[in-house]
């Protein structure tokens, strides 16, 4: 089987398309796969960036640092108007305290995949069960039987509609990402093999990663369908597929005592900025008490989802504060490339992001506008006749990064991070990812306005391949050493490094 995908306009999400599939080969299929369709039990209309992907453990904490300033809330403006006295304030503190962890401990907060809205419902009435036996437990103790029913009835009142109201919008944000593909990592399967087979059923009875596609080197044993989920071709077909950037996982389902077997598909596969997870082969007992999480990982950035908020917080917020400080300059250089030379102010380039997506990188224009080079075939050398007074000043003061911070709020890059290149950009005659086999690694992190190479000298073209290795180096050693403090030092100390390096070509 085949699938196309259809590229819309730069910056959108993917839409897939249905392509008649082969059906004089064998299809794996059981009950479980049964009326999927073409193209698989798993794959969701549109497709998101793996940047875009959030998990609903984060989303959940959230959700109750919302729910708890409301119920705060809620019983503060209760004890305001009503001003109870001691005894009835206890049992009304009490309540309020218990709400959030009754709701906690019924797992109100976990959204188990494909559970109503009337399941979430019961979850939250057993909390407010919960919450009453409190009250009347604080009641008995501490107010001596004596009870304020209408203030009791009106907190309550407030209390239960405010939860209901809440509970039933996180449950629909929940259910929307899920649906939109934004809570649901993306895997791909190598190996059609019957561990592949066991992955899938597993992931068609829990729903917990969406499988896009099988890749398998046997192309000549391989079947068209694993469960319902296409083969999509060979390992070299993997590397370079167009569906690679929304990927989150690479999961190898070959059996894991084939250990040259599996030494082979990790080296080929080490090339990629995915990470790659062995699933391992599980014995009877264990499987029957096994969860889909039943992997070794073995390559590729480990997913840390709290330090990817910590970073993306770091990055709105300096962001923003960052726009608004050289808003001025920007319309400054605006003004200037206008009256220098005729053309466009901005200048839009399609560069390598996360996991080898492609985005539209921002810059102001600092070429003649006839001699763009998008592609970055020719990098630039010292006195380039391509480039305008202008942009020779601000080349030179980095000032032509400035409009990357629309890409830093968008999401596509990072305040601190390896610099977007160009696809397609050649060191020489070469292409330069094609120079240094860990050349990808560099996009297991979201580009940056500036990084660890600009800093430490590996700032402008990289037009040989010892300078390419050097870039790589750096940017791979950021990767691995990346912390919040860390950014704060790049940051501080990028303009003092720009300042300092004069002798760089831009």
């Amino acid at each position: 089987m085949s699938t196309a995908i259809a590229h819309p306009p730069e910056g959108e999400d993917v839409v897939l398309r249905d392509v008649q599939p082969d059906t004089s080969r064998l299809v794996i299929e059981d009950e479980a796969a049964e009326g999927v369709g073409r193209r698989g039990p798993f794959r969701p209309g549109r497709l998101v960036p793996a940047r875009a992907r959030m998990q609903v453990r984060g989303l959940s904490r959230m959700f109750r640092v919302v729910d708890g300033l409301v119920f705060a809330g809620v019983t503060a403006a209760a004890v305001s108007i009503a001003r109870p006295s001691p005894d009835v304030f206890a049992p009304l503190v009490l309540g309020a305290l218990a709400l959030l962890p009754a709701l906690y401990l019924l797992e109100a907060y976990t959204f188990h995949r494909r559970e109503t809205l009337g399941r979430q419902a019961l979850r939250v009435s057993a909390a407010f069960g919960v919450v009453g036996l409190v009250v009347l437990l604080g009641v008995l103790i501490f107010g001596h039987g004596r009870i304020d029913a209408a203030l009791l009835a009106g907190w309550g009142g407030a209390l239960a509609l405010a939860t209901a109201v809440l509970h039933v919008a996180w449950w629909r944000a929940v259910d929307h990402g899920r649906r939109d593909g934004r809570l649901t990592p993306n895997v791909v399967v190598v190996g059609a093999t019957v561990n592949a087979e066991r992955f899938i059923r597993g992931a068609l009875a829990t729903g917990d990663v969406n499988v896009l596609g099988v890749f398998d080197d046997r192309a000549d044993r391989a079947p068209p369908q694993v469960l319902g989920v296409p083969v999509l071709g060979d390992t070299n077909a993997l590397i370079g597929h167009r569906i690679m950037p929304y990927v989150d996982r690479v999961i190898i389902a070959v059996t894991s005592t084939a250990q040259a077997r599996v030494g082979q598909l990790v080296e080929r596969l080490e090339v990629l900025p995915n990470p790659v997870s062995l699933f391992v082969d599980l014995n009877r007992e264990e499987r029957r008490n096994a969860s889909l999480a039943h992997f070794v990982d073995l390559s590729g950035a480990t997913t840390d989802a709290r330090r990817a908020l910590v970073k993306r917080m770091q990055d709105l917020v300096i962001g923003s504060l960052g726009l608004l400080a050289a808003a001025p300059v920007m319309l400054l250089v605006a003004l200037a490339i206008k009256l220098d030379s005729p053309g466009p102010v901005f200048f839009r380039q399609r560069r390598h992001g996360f996991n080898n997506e492609a985005i539209l990188v921002w810059k102001f224009r600092s070429m003649r506008h006839e001699a763009a080079d998008a592609k970055a075939a020719r990098q630039v050398t010292v006195d380039d006749d391509r480039v305008t007074k202008v942009g020779k000043f601000i080349r030179k003061t980095s000032l032509d990064e400035l409009p990357q911070l629309f890409n830093v709020l968008r999401g596509e890059m990072s305040m601190v991070g390896p610099r977007p290149h160009a696809i397609g950009m050649k060191s020489g005659d070469v292409e330069s990812e094609k120079l240094v086999a860990r050349y990808a690694h560099r996009h297991r992190m979201k580009p940056g306005v500036t990084g660890w190479a600009a800093i430490n000298g590996s700032r402008g073209p990289v037009d040989t391949a010892e300078l390419v290795q050097e870039r790589v180096a750096l940017d791979v050693e950021y990767i691995e050493r990346q912390s919040f403090w860390l950014d704060l030092y790049i940051i501080a100390m990028t303009i003092p490094c720009l300042l300092g390096d004069r002798s760089a070509v831009r």
